[in-house]
């Protein structure tokens, strides 16, 4: 799995989590928070694109990326290193 798919794949369940968001404008520079995410609906985004993708790693250790850009490579990064 490499760090665009799953930057489409965060993409995709943040535009269905946050229906007014235009899946177009989200960019890697974008961050969750400043879409409008609230904390449950980032966890929502993030559990439910996790499970699409069959990865298996604990939502905590995801803490920490500025943006959806270091948030795929840190999850790419991650899911490389099993």
């Amino acid at each position: 799995m490499d760090s665009l798919s799953i930057f489409q794949t965060l993409v995709r369940h943040a535009s269905h989590v946050l229906t007014d968001v235009d899946a177009n404008l989200i960019t890697r520079d974008s961050s969750l928070v400043e879409l409008g995410a609230n904390s449950m609906e980032r966890s929502e985004i993030l559990l439910n694109a996790l499970e699409e993708m069959d990865i298996s790693i604990p939502v905590v250790s995801l803490f920490g990326p500025k943006n959806l850009g270091e948030l795929s490579d840190k999850i790419e990064g991650m899911v490389n290193l099993d």
